[in-house]
């Protein structure tokens, strides 16, 4: 229990760490929840974590009904990441680094802080609780399906964006996917 703990709290810094320290001061996005909350950042200033746990708030009524334990596995993941995103974001003017070094650490921050929850059975919730969802119900990979729900949100992001940081996000969504990937490989027994 102390382990997971840690992981979620040591996830959580890391995902904060990444937003505000590399994705926000060159105005690009995450894939998810995480980039739908910094679009609407972007639009109309609200609050990124604040946003993502509003949002969220129909799929975890949904998971609290027909997927209790992805509901309980996620979200204390959800509310320690978003308060994090929220309280680290004095860290938006702490750095300036070139987009695509940005995007690449920005990128391994979130993908390592994501990845530390996934391996102890929790998660940050949003639309990876919804590929869970989807990939329960319709049988297909969920990495897939998480893709391509990225992939949706970059390209509804580039209207907000241009075309220039929607590169470097796809860039950091790569990089996200590698640093999950990574730490999410079950050790083989030999």
């Amino acid at each position: 229990m102390l382990k997971k703990i840690a992981a979620v709290l040591i996830g959580s810094v890391m995902v904060g760490v990444g937003v505000n320290g590399f994705l926000v001061p060159n105005h690009l996005i995450d894939g998810g929840m995480i980039g739908i909350g910094l679009i609407i950042k972007y639009i109309w200033g609200f609050e990124t974590g604040l946003t993502i746990i509003c949002l969220s708030i129909p799929l975890y009524i949904f998971a609290f009904l027909h997927f209790r334990q992805y509901f309980y596995n996620s979200l204390h993941g959800l509310l320690l990441s978003s308060f994090f995103i929220d309280i680290l974001s004095p860290m938006r003017h702490s750095f300036l680094y070139p987009s695509l070094l940005s995007a690449i650490i920005g990128g391994f921050f979130v993908g390592s802080g994501i990845g530390i929850m996934l391996r102890f059975d929790t998660s940050t919730g949003g639309t990876d609780l919804l590929a869970q969802f989807i990939s329960k119900i319709l049988s297909l990979n969920v990495g897939v399906i998480i893709f391509l729900i990225d992939g949706v949100v970059i390209i509804i992001g580039s209207k907000t964006i241009g075309l220039n940081s929607t590169m470097y996000s796809a860039i950091t969504i790569l990089f996200v996917g590698i640093a999950t990937s990574l730490l999410t490989i079950k050790k083989e027994v030999t």
